[in-house]
């Protein structure tokens, strides 16, 4: 009997083999489109760091969404800029806020009624300092305060649920918020409301553009004693844990492709829905590279997200997901 040799290549000879044999498919109905929302009408600003992204008003969002709904997206993540902001970030659970307000409309439109409404969870677009909490100061130190904050962070989860939110999605990292935000929820008639937890949120630099995008940045100091050092593998798995003890539905990973082992390992202890985030900066730099013609646009998007789907990521929030909807339709 003669031996035989393996050709690994036999598989690879044509795209309808590759198809049939491949491990790991990325559909439009598992990305997430982001939204800026802002006042006004008739609003489409470019954010000069993210080229082809946008702050809207909400009847351009509107337009947005249909465009999703029309390529099969699974949903969007929402966030809102504030016409004014103060140190509590009162915008935040404003019954007539943006958010609210754009959560009402979407709402409103049968024909977007596919799409799954993500609301993100946080007061760093409404306060005025720009930080995810409240802030305590004794002359020149500060401190962002961690109770004070859920209360008010559970309190803004409660009142985008009410607007329609289908999803709300904390992303403050305070300790508790889960929990609180469930309680909220809970007491408010929204039982059935899912929590999707930013789980594993590291204080990253990829978040740069975002800034400019939500008008975020803080105004002094840094996020580093909230969101989680980048080096710490270990205690993301124990921030992920507590969260799913708290009531969280399903876990988000934020950033994504600099942290595709801590994806990797979340979705091997792990039997929840995990979505994976890829960030402002991530975004800009393959936008960067396009512009350059250093990089085959379509090809890198849809290898740089198919890379979370192999991780283990169930879903993905992406900037690019109306374009990766249109390559993959």
């Amino acid at each position: 009997m003669t031996g035989h040799v393996t050709r690994m290549r036999r598989m690879r000879r044509t795209e309808a083999l590759r198809s049939l044999v491949r491990e790991t498919h990325l559909r439009p109905e598992s990305l997430i489109y982001p939204l800026f929302i802002v006042p006004g009408e008739g609003v489409r600003k470019p954010i000069s760091s993210m080229p082809g992204v946008f702050n809207v008003s909400v009847d351009e969002a509107l337009k947005d969404a249909a465009e999703c709904v029309e390529l099969g997206l699974g949903g969007l993540l929402l966030f809102g800029l504030p016409p004014e902001k103060d140190e509590q970030g009162s915008g935040a659970w404003d019954e007539q806020g943006i958010m609210q307000t754009a959560l009402r409309a979407i709402k409103r439109e049968s024909g977007l009624k596919s799409l799954v409404t993500i609301a993100d969870v946080c007061l760093c677009e409404y306060t005025s300092h720009g930080h995810c909490g409240i802030v305590a100061r004794d002359g020149e130190e500060y401190a962002v305060e961690n109770d004070s904050s859920v209360r008010l962070i559970a309190k803004t989860a409660a009142s985008l649920a009410e607007a329609g939110a289908d999803i709300v999605a904390p992303s403050d990292m305070m300790d508790g918020r889960v929990e609180a935000i469930r309680a909220a929820l809970d007491e408010g008639g929204h039982q059935q409301t899912p929590i999707m937890s930013y789980a594993a949120k590291f204080a990253s630099a990829f978040y740069g553009p975002f800034r400019e995008a939500a008008d975020s940045a803080p105004q002094f100091g840094d996020r580093k004693t909230y969101q989680m050092d980048g080096a710490n593998r270990r205690e993301a798995m124990r921030e992920i844990e507590q969260d799913l003890l708290e009531g969280a539905d399903m876990i988000l990973m934020k950033p994504a492709m600099p942290y595709l082992d801590v994806l990797k390992e979340a979705r091997d202890r792990y039997e929840v829905p995990i979505g994976a985030y890829q960030v402002s900066g991530e975004y800009s730099m393959l936008v960067a590279a396009f512009e350059r013609g250093w990089l085959e646009r379509e090809r890198a998007i849809i290898e740089s997200l198919l890379s979370l789907r192999r991780a283990g990521a169930d879903f993905i929030v992406t900037y690019f997901a109306k374009e990766a909807g249109r390559a993959l339709g």
